[in-house]
């Protein structure tokens, strides 16, 4: 059984992440012109979120305009494949997520052909989304011990929305199914975000998913979707009556999406660094923070683009057991 780990600081390991020399004229003029970040979804998501809100201060820090290109498609695929193939100097860098820098080389694994590890250059996680269980209201079940055992009793008779047969709130909920002893339930995905998936269950085409937090908060609040459960290791601060999965009887479900970003593989090292160092002086601005904890997320950078490099291989390790054992594929 795998433990799946929040990405705060203390999860990220020293690793090493791919650059190469850089000449020296080349760095003292970097920018001199208008930077792309690629963001493998449509806007509204947490990642396109992450990207708004720190590229009015980053355009600053660096003194040239930031330019967020929505590349969207298979699972984020096009987006990343797109940056992975883009000239390694400074000027394309791809913000990912856990869905396409960890997820989606397993569960592609005869399709993709971008290998995150290898064809990027790390430079740090950005933001910490926490992901939560919600239904219908009307659903039969008001706690995740209750839905477990309605599954139980009503094989085939839960139907599970997901932003898409390959997401990671489509694999958190593999995880509740193996955690729970093999529940039969049957997964409706929604391909294109998260937006669409929660549309379906406030409009109870499914009894229930796994969203992150940020998507599902507002109809929370607004009483046309009830949360079951968050699955970071503590309660999040604007849900703090919603227990954890681990309260409910699952320890080792502990789980977040994450956003992060890299560059092409041979994109110079003191360029990686610069961003690095942009980033980090960024995401500790307090504005930023409670931006980003508007839409209830949190802001976290990597110690350095090592770590995130590192963290990187961890969690495709973990996911990548996941699907392994519970034969999920993208159709």
């Amino acid at each position: 059984m795998i433990q799946i780990d929040k990405p705060g600081r203390r999860h990220l390991l020293a690793g090493a992440a791919t650059a190469t020399a850089i000449r020296p004229a080349r760095a003292s003029t970097y920018p001199d012109r208008p930077v792309r970040i690629i963001v493998p979804f449509a806007p509204g998501g947490a990642t396109d979120l992450a990207a708004r809100v720190l590229q009015p201060q980053l355009a600053e820090a660096f003194g040239q305009p930031l330019v967020i290109e929505n590349r969207t498609g298979a699972a984020g695929n096009v987006g990343m494949e797109a940056a992975a193939r883009a000239a390694a100097d400074g000027y394309t860098l791809f913000l990912g997520n856990v869905g396409t820098l960890a997820v989606n080389p397993a569960i592609f694994a005869r399709t993709i052909r971008v290998r995150p590890s290898v064809d990027f250059a790390a430079v740090s996680l950005v933001s910490e989304t926490p992901d939560a269980l919600v239904a219908h209201p009307s659903a039969p079940f008001n706690t995740v011990a209750e839905l477990v055992a309605y599954a139980r009793a009503n094989p085939g008779k839960i139907n599970y929305g997901s932003p898409g047969a390959g997401s990671l709130n489509r694999l958190e909920m593999e995880l509740l199914r193996e955690l729970g002893g093999g529940l039969d339930m049957v997964h409706v995905p929604y391909p294109g975000g998260a937006g669409p998936a929660v549309t379906a269950c406030v409009a109870g085409d499914v009894h229930g998913l796994f969203v992150t937090l940020s998507s599902a908060v507002g109809q929370v609040q607004a009483g046309r979707l009830k949360a079951l459960a968050v699955t970071t290791a503590s309660r999040t601060p604007g849900m703090p009556d919603v227990p954890t999965m681990a309260e409910s009887g699952y320890p080792a479900f502990v789980a977040s999406s994450w956003q992060g970003l890299v560059a092409p593989a041979a994109t110079p090292a003191e360029i990686i660094q610069r961003w690095h160092h942009a980033l980090a002086t960024v995401l500790r601005n307090t504005d930023i923070g409670r931006r980003f904890a508007a839409a209830a997320t949190m802001a976290v950078a990597s110690d350095s683009p090592a770590q995130f490099a590192e963290f990187i291989r961890r969690e495709q390790h973990r996911w990548g057991e996941l699907v392994q054992r519970s034969g999920a594929t993208a159709e």
